[in-house]
């Protein structure tokens, strides 16, 4: 059975279609592709199809921990999955928001594929029920708010007109977890001038003769007209005064009063458009767009769970029209906390450190070694350096082909995704012969990606970056900076190492350091002839201060600590991630929408290791 069944009897029928259901199981993964393929998981290879929306997917799949700052986001694409639906956990033992999993599972491709099989039973017995329970979470409730279709900054809570113009407030749902009401609204401020004087006065203001009559009309429905103020009818703005035939004054007219105007021909005048000058005054509060043109600007969130973006990264985009007006960013933060400790000891530390970004375990594992062995004055065998050296550039290869995997996504180069992320898979736990063995394969990828014509017509002067100092990893490479921890590494030297750069400093570039710099990790390799896992040292009751920097897939990551009888008693970390976060708003800014999400995922954003 599962708990998201559709309403109805197991007749006949409906057995057939729960078996088919059960041989078809699409899957929208939670947090994203990414995580999974970075914990080692084939979702197509165990039995279940990936699917880019919630509402193509019959499963639920969540991998790893999630924050609770992803939560309640899991919790509305649940809700958005059509019926029959399963949720399917992989790792955490509990997850507020969500219902009780329906399958749950260690994180594993073994436990994957076993996890599969119980899904099918349980869709192949429960699609059906004639019983079930409808789901509900907080941030599934919503609010009725009203807001004024022509300025959607004025929001209140009960129904009324708009203090600028006028207009009938229309209803619209907010979410119940909004946590704000009109009273956190900035005051609006209106000129009482404008609304709310005298026809004679409004009449003096734009130069009219007082002693022609007056009409007054709607804005937005010029058809309504009538002698006195009042509000239109049809959707409650206020009436504006118009100007009618003899009611501008002769001074401004350019006419001496003395003047006899009576032969002048004013049938080729049409003054049926006046009514919409007052349009002026309706779109005086709305921004601008580039071209000096009043607009209304929308936020679009993407993501948390985006395709095409790193899971995890929640992006709000104001947009004018289909152009990037600007933008703002959240992350999980989600890992805060494995830094918040009391004392540990180092190697329960190095452990902790290496959760901190499960796109790139190796990395910070190795930079919770050296830090550690640092500061307690430990020195590492030449040997175990070079096969370290091994492991942290399989995981910069991997890393990178996870990259191309999300570029090929988000741009529609279908065999670039699947290429790429059936070689991550491949890589990322391999020994040093199957590394090698990859090699033909990574190179015909390489190959085939400089041989398609569309793919620098699409990156080539997106997202350019001026050089500076806040740019880390390949973005700073492709911005023509040397800037490589690697550089400096004795380990790295002794095997030749030479940075990668390049002087385009836009998505192209950064696609093209990327590329080179896969090849350039498998000769690293075979140069440092083993791959081993980072280990700590045995450091026994050490006291001191260390600290330490590795090159990440997406630039140096710094690590300072303090030991005391070989505890951790204080660390601070710092990380690329953290730092390329801003440079999103002013990378984006006037790009298209295409333009602008592909310049923030040639960014290579890792939303776990943002340090808030």
């Amino acid at each position: 059975m599962i708990a998201g069944a559709r309403q109805g009897k197991l007749s006949g029928l409906r057995r057939l279609t729960a078996l088919a259901m059960a041989r078809d199981l699409r899957a929208f993964i939670v947090p994203g592709a990414d995580i999974a393929r970075a914990h080692g998981l084939d979702i197509e290879a165990a039995g279940m199809q990936v699917v880019a929306s919630p509402r193509h997917a019959s499963v639920l799949l969540v991998v790893g921990v999630i924050p609770p700052a992803l939560r309640e986001a899991a919790a509305v694409i649940y809700a958005q999955m059509m019926r029959p639906r399963a949720l399917f956990v992989l790792g955490p033992d509990e997850l507020d928001q969500l219902p009780e999993a329906d399958i749950r599972e260690d994180l594993s491709q073994q436990d994957l594929i076993r996890g599969v099989r119980r899904l099918r039973s349980a869709f192949a017995e429960g699609a059906f029920r004639p019983d079930v329970a409808d789901f509900d979470a907080p941030v599934l409730h919503v609010r009725i708010q009203y807001t004024c279709p022509m300025h959607p900054e004025v929001v209140q809570d009960e129904p009324g007109s708009c203090p600028k113009c006028g207009m009938n407030l229309v209803a619209r749902e907010a979410p119940a977890t909004a946590g704000h009401t009109h009273a956190d609204q900035p005051e609006l401020i209106v000129d009482a001038d404008t609304h709310a004087t005298p026809a004679q006065d409004h009449a003096a203001q734009h130069g009219m003769n007082h002693d022609a009559p007056a009409e007054y009309t709607c804005p937005m429905h010029p058809e309504v007209v009538q002698n006195e103020p009042g509000s239109c009818p049809e959707c409650g703005m206020n009436l504006e005064l118009r100007e009618t035939k003899g009611t501008k004054s002769h001074e401004d007219a350019g006419i001496s009063p003395d003047s006899d105007h009576s032969s002048m021909d004013h049938n080729h005048m049409d003054h049926g458009d006046m009514a919409f000058m007052s349009m002026v005054g309706v779109t005086k509060d709305l921004p601008r767009s580039s071209d000096g043109l009043p607009m209304d600007w929308i936020d679009v969130p993407f993501g948390p769970f985006f395709p095409g973006l790193p899971g995890g990264l929640l992006l709000t985009l104001t947009l004018d029209g289909d152009t990037v007006a600007g933008s703002s960013v959240q992350t999980p933060g989600g890992n805060e906390e494995l830094l918040q400790h009391s004392a540990l000891d180092a190697g329960s530390f190095i452990e902790r450190l290496a959760k901190v970004e499960p796109l790139a375990p190796v990395s910070y594992r190795l930079l919770a070694c050296r830090a550690t062995e640092n500061a307690a004055g430990v020195e590492v065998p030449a040997a175990t350096a070079c096969a370290r050296v091994g492991a942290l550039e399989r995981e910069r290869i991997a890393s990178h082909l996870g990259w191309l995997a999300l570029f090929g996504q988000q741009t529609g180069f279908d065999w670039l995704q699947r290429c790429a992320a059936s070689l991550q898979l491949k890589v990322q736990n391999a020994g040093i012969r199957q590394v090698l063995a990859l090699k033909p394969d990574i190179a015909f990828l390489i190959k085939r990606l400089h041989r398609t014509p569309l793919l620098k017509s699409r990156t080539a002067g997106v997202g350019r970056l001026a050089p500076n100092a806040a740019l880390r990893g390949p973005v700073a490479r492709a911005a023509g900076i040397g800037n490589d921890a690697r550089s400096t590494d004795p380990s790295y030297a002794a095997l030749g190492f030479t940075p990668v750069c390049r002087e385009g400093c836009d998505a192209l570039a950064r696609l093209q350091v990327r590329v080179e710099e896969i090849t350039h990790g498998l000769a690293l390799i075979v140069a440092a002839g083993a791959i081993e896992l980072p280990a700590p040292i045995n450091i026994g009751e050490a006291s001191g201060a260390g600290e330490a920097a590795v090159e990440t897939p997406r630039g140096v990551a710094r690590l300072r600590l303090t030991l005391e009888k070989g505890r951790v008693t204080a660390a601070q970390l710092e990380t690329p991630s953290t730092l390329h976060l801003a440079l999103i708003d002013p990378l984006i800014k006037q790009l298209a929408l295409g333009d602008a999400l592909l310049a923030i995922g040639s960014l290579d954003l890792a939303p776990w290791e943002v340090r808030q």
